[in-house]
């Protein structure tokens, strides 16, 4: 069993989805007040937002609550079945090819029922989408690599090169070919502001806005853009850009009164653009919950998923994720801060 002893290891235990920190740790996200175990499906929340505890109880006298999703407040059970969960997820990520769920059982000595449901429990995710997603992360390595297109699909287990690209867009959010260039000499322009939401940042290339983000500092907020664009020149603001620029932050002062029609130039797998174009229907002053915005779409079981598009979006207000509400009515999450999202939803109410 590794050791989880630093900061650091912790972070890249999330970052990685390292099984073996199953209960090891348990780590808590200030913008959004829960707790969560070491190997939660949630979406990743930024560094800076993370706080790391070694026990539950650690985790709740600092004000934390426990998540409805991974319930790190309940134990996960025999830790036997712990080790054999731990012992597949080890031997998937090994396999050349995804294993069958009978060959995953047969080697815990379970039946395919029991383990799928002690897997989807322990992990969070059923086998067959631990296999996925780990494919996906080696096909990620290997573009990263300079190998070509083919030579990766193939090396990652995909049976053809037809049967990639038809999952490119989920798996890499974009087409391989620009992935594997890390979208190189993409001209970013950006901006750090203030606003009636706090500070800021507003950045755009040659084809549109790319990034809407709050923050608190403008060292974090240009940090962020960096880590999202690695590889991007960035650029001094032009005549446009600054006409662009006025242009979000009045709509930003009086989201209701302003229409937002500049072009976005955003990346995303096709459900979440499905999603996010969902949300832009939503009209200023009305909220919808997660699962009518998933019902809207044509998946009506896929409120979670749902959830973690509105998370992922890239552009705070243009697409106006702010208006999507628990079932109950209550506001639920957002990236950018709960309260962010309270004043938005009373002013747009409010018309003002």
């Amino acid at each position: 069993m590794k050791s989880f002893l630093s900061d650091d290891k912790r972070w890249r235990a999330l970052v990685k989805r390292d099984p073996e920190a199953l209960g090891a740790f348990y780590y808590g996200v200030l913008t959004t007040g829960v707790y969560c175990r070491a190997g939660c499906r949630s979406r990743l929340p930024k560094q800076e937002n993370v706080r790391f505890f070694n026990t539950c109880d650690q985790a709740q006298k600092a004000g934390f609550r426990p998540c409805r999703r991974c319930r790190p407040d309940i134990p996960v059970g025999n830790p036997l079945r712990v080790k054999a969960v731990l012992e597949a997820c080890r031997f998937i990520e090994k396999a050349e090819s995804p294993p069958s769920l009978q060959e995953l059982a047969d080697q815990a000595g379970l039946s395919r029922f029991y383990f799928q449901r002690l897997f989807k429990k322990i992990v969070g995710i059923t086998p067959k989408q631990y296999a996925l997603e780990k494919r996906s992360n080696r096909m990620r390595e290997h573009l990263q690599k300079k190998k070509t297109v083919t030579e990766a699909v193939y090396q990652v287990g995909f049976a053809s090169s037809s049967r990639f690209y038809e999952k490119a867009a989920d798996i890499l959010g974009m087409k391989p070919a620009a992935y594997q260039n890390g979208a190189p000499k993409q001209a970013i322009r950006f901006v750090v502001a203030p606003s009636r939401l706090g500070l800021v940042l507003v950045a755009a290339t040659d084809k549109g806005i790319c990034a809407i983000e709050f923050g608190h500092s403008p060292e974090a907020l240009q940090e962020q853009l960096r880590r999202c664009f690695p590889k991007a020149e960035f650029q001094e603001p032009d005549p446009h850009f600054k006409a662009m620029i006025q242009q979000v932050l009045a709509f930003l002062e009086s989201p209701r009164q302003e229409r937002f029609d500049l072009p976005l130039d955003i990346q995303g797998t096709a459900f979440q653009r499905q999603v996010w174009l969902a949300l832009q229907k939503i009209p200023s002053g009305s909220t919808a919950s997660y699962k009518e915005i998933a019902t809207r779409i044509g998946r009506p079981q896929a409120a979670r998923a749902v959830a973690q598009a509105c998370a992922a979006n890239p552009v705070a207000v243009a697409i106006p994720c702010h208006r999507v509400v628990r079932r109950n009515g209550k506001l639920g999450g957002y990236r950018w801060g709960i309260e962010r999202k309270r004043k938005l939803l009373s002013r747009e109410q409010a018309g003002k």
